[in-house]
């Protein structure tokens, strides 16, 4: 395994992030805790969650939140292993039916915060996410309450998911008013087929030495040999095989790339990510202990400048702002 600093911080990271949205819905209990005992065998450290993955992920549904936490945390009181991991999850998300069940004021913010280190089985959260912006709550009312939960050693880090560029930059302008270390993380849909965040959240990102982890970097499975998977289990449903038919051109090449490379699809993806500015680690989020185990291949892939630039002809990134479009 491979490691790096998250962000400008000191903590490292492994370079692959274990990701359990999975945990509780497509694999029971026991299948996530085989991936759990495989992931740490590999040498990843980096475990992330959210308390509202697991079940519904809906306000009028109150049931299934938390499910994978509580997986994780009977995986850590079974193997005592805790010391040994990066612990991270996310708040934002309605947890109950409640006007205060969700998003980032200070109130929710402790009530979240306490409930998945209940659901964890643990007394620190090592990387504590905003799931998404709040810009109904003052930055301020937001960076309070995480200092308490820093300070209470509830918490280490704070992160951040889907933010805008401009985003990242308040939160962090505050965090530097008041003293505080501020952003350590963003996790950001990113991948070859969706490279919107080229434009503005990564330049913010290396600018304020932000460690980017994405997230879906197969892109639900298009980049994951989806031309020889067509019409079968996942790839059948309505919106991939949609996204597939408008991509097929593209994919046809990307996947010719990869038969002369030697490479799987999906282990180019995986690579593509990790030679890329401001990433720090991916996020995986296998089913089985097997797709996990393919991903060792990964790490040992190197892409040279022709490969990069070819990649680039197949799926045009934007660019960065604002030399992408007023320079």
């Amino acid at each position: 395994m491979q490691y790096t600093n998250l962000g400008r911080s000191g903590l490292r990271v492994s370079r692959l992030a274990l990701g359990t949205m999975n945990f509780g819905m497509t694999a029971d209990a026991e299948s996530s805790h085989a991936i759990l005992d495989e992931a740490v065998a590999q040498g990843i450290n980096l475990i992330d969650t959210a308390d509202v993955y697991g079940g519904p992920q809906r306000p009028d549904m109150d049931m299934g939140y938390g499910i994978s936490e509580e997986i994780i945390g009977r995986w850590l009181q079974k193997t005592g292993r805790r010391d040994e991991i990066v612990l991270a999850t996310k708040l934002y998300q309605p947890m109950g039916l409640g006007p205060n069940d969700r998003r980032l004021s200070a109130y929710h913010i402790k009530r979240a915060a306490e409930a998945s280190l209940r659901r964890l089985g643990t007394d620190h959260v090592d990387l504590y996410q905003m799931h998404h912006v709040d810009r109904s709550t003052p930055w301020e009312e937001i960076w309070q309450a995480m200092e308490q939960l820093i300070r209470d050693g509830k918490i280490t880090y704070v992160g951040s998911s889907n933010f805008a560029g401009w985003d990242i930059a308040t939160a962090q302008a505050v965090a530097d008013r008041r003293g505080v270390f501020g952003l350590v993380s963003e996790q950001s849909l990113y991948n070859l087929t969706a490279r919107a965040v080229e434009l503005e959240v990564v330049p913010a990102l290396r600018y304020h030495g932000i460690g980017l982890i994405p997230w879906s970097p197969l892109a639900g499975g298009l980049l994951a040999g989806s031309l020889a998977k067509a019409g079968t289990g996942r790839r059948a449903q309505g919106q991939v095989q949609d996204r597939l038919s408008a991509l097929r051109p593209r994919i046809e090449a990307y996947e010719a790339l990869a038969r002369d490379l030697g490479e799987l699809p999906a282990d180019l993806a995986l690579a593509w990510l990790l030679q890329q500015p401001a990433v720090t680690a991916t996020i995986i989020g296998p089913r089985t202990v097997e797709q996990l185990k393919a991903t060792r291949r990964v790490l040992e892939i190197t892409l040279d400048e022709a490969t990069l630039r070819r990649l680039d002809e197949i799926w045009p990134g934007p660019g960065s702002a604002p030399e992408a479009y007023a320079w």
